[in-house]
């Protein structure tokens, strides 16, 4: 086959680096790519959001089937493109991709069928925002309706913090049109989890369990980034609750939309809170969740780009996964002031050591130049390792990581602690 995978993440090097080791990958593109998957695919200097030129490429090279890594591409219609020329695509439709680029959509959708989630209030004028938020009281999740780079979400505990989360999304603007309107949400109390699956629109194949870590400072302290590090199995889930979770949550969500005529096809991420009520949903996105996949894809024994051919071809019914029985830590290396401003170019040495160390080092954030590699991201680098239990997992990774070195790197001490505390 010859396959393209869409994006210039640590997601996309993870998918890249899983997918060349399928028999059936004859020519492997990623694009635009990043200074990892240029070891492991043909980089293509192609913006992501340019539909039109993806499909010239595609065309041209006679592509097999096309992988979407990141959200955007799929909120400007790229598979509805792709698929208008009989390109087979790993991804949602425009259409059924709103599940995550309106998080008033899928709460919408969620209440129709009964799907557990969060009490919430839709607000697009900020001054009955705050008369409602004095008159519930915090803790409160502020949310921009739309896409939002994994920042548009505020968990405020005070009525504070709450307030000016609103001003700065409905009136700042500071996420610009994704804040025309917000979602106001009960702080559900639990613990999170990500269960990923790769759907038909009909069946569903879940993946293994993954608990990602939001917030940039250790202890899930400080502002939401697009994740700072993940884990897998989370522990928190056994089967009988994936189980539960697939029939109340998975199956409904996806029966729902091909009842309304969005057949759902690629894969489905639920961002969950177990609660002493059960799981519900926090949100949904409709993409390979980052860094979760960098900390599933080592430990996934089966044929990644078989997977998702059948997936692209609305024939999963029937296929498993076979996964590695070690657990699974990633890391996330930052540049300094991410998730805001942060500078770039900064050279990063020590990679080569890390690998020699026994561990994977994905990169997210890079770009090569002259030989060396540099920074060009928020989150740079990450480093992956396994073991036998989780705690020989933690050791493995942070040795990979104590290795690599650049000027103002940051990332938590503290990726999957809270598996090491049940």
């Amino acid at each position: 086959m010859k396959i393209l995978v869409i994006g210039s993440g640590g997601r996309e090097h993870a998918l890249c680096w899983k997918i060349r080791q399928s028999p059936h990958t004859e020519q492997l593109f990623c694009a635009s790519g990043n200074g990892g998957t240029a070891g492991v695919a043909d980089n293509v200097d192609i913006d992501v959001l340019d539909n039109e030129k993806i499909k010239d490429f595609c065309m041209e090279k006679k592509i097999d089937l096309a992988v979407i890594g990141p959200e955007a591409p799929l909120a400007r219609g790229i598979t509805d493109v792709l698929e208008g020329k009989g390109i087979k695509v790993c991804g949602p439709s425009y259409a059924a991709a709103r599940m995550e680029t309106s998080k008033i959509f899928a709460k919408e959708l969620m209440g129709r069928y009964s799907i557990p989630t969060a009490a919430f209030r839709i607000f697009d004028d900020p001054e009955k925002a705050e008369d409602y938020l004095n008159s519930v009281g915090t803790p409160i999740v502020i949310k921009a309706d739309g896409l939002a780079g994994g920042k548009g979400v505020t968990v405020a505990e005070t009525l504070h913090q709450a307030v000016d989360a609103v001003r700065s999304i409905i009136i700042e603007k500071v996420f610009g049109s994704a804040g025309n309107k917000i979602i106001i949400e009960e702080c559900l109390v639990g613990e999170e989890v990500s269960v990923l699956a790769l759907t038909d629109g009909t069946s569903i194949v879940p993946l293994a369990t993954s608990q990602d870590h939001k917030r940039i400072f250790d202890g899930d302290k400080g502002p939401n980034t697009g994740g700072m590090g993940a884990y897998s199995p989370a522990p928190v889930i056994d089967d009988v609750l994936l189980k539960n979770i697939e029939e109340t949550i998975l199956k409904p969500t996806i029966d729902g939309l091909r009842e309304e005529g969005m057949p759902y096809k690629g894969i489905l991420y639920a961002g969950l809170m177990v609660t002493d009520d059960g799981p519900k949903v926090m949100e949904y996105n409709v993409r390979f969740g980052d860094p979760e996949i960098q900390a599933l894809l080592p430990r996934m024994k089966t044929d990644l780009a078989e997977l998702l051919m059948a997936t692209a071809e609305m024939d999963i019914s029937g296929k498993s996964i076979e996964w590695d029985d070690r657990d699974c830590v990633c890391v996330v290396l930052a540049s300094a002031g991410y998730p805001k401003s942060y500078e770039k170019g900064k050279e990063i040495t020590g990679i080569k050591d890390a690998e020699d160390a026994g561990v994977l080092v994905f990169h997210a954030g890079t770009k090569l130049l002259d030989g060396k590699t540099l920074t060009s991201g928020g989150r740079v680098l990450d480093v992956v390792g396994m073991g036998s239990g989780i705690q020989e997992a933690i050791e493995n990774t942070y040795r990979g990581v104590e290795k690599i070195h650049f000027e103002g790197m940051y990332y938590r001490k503290d990726i999957a602690y809270r598996a090491l505390n049940r």
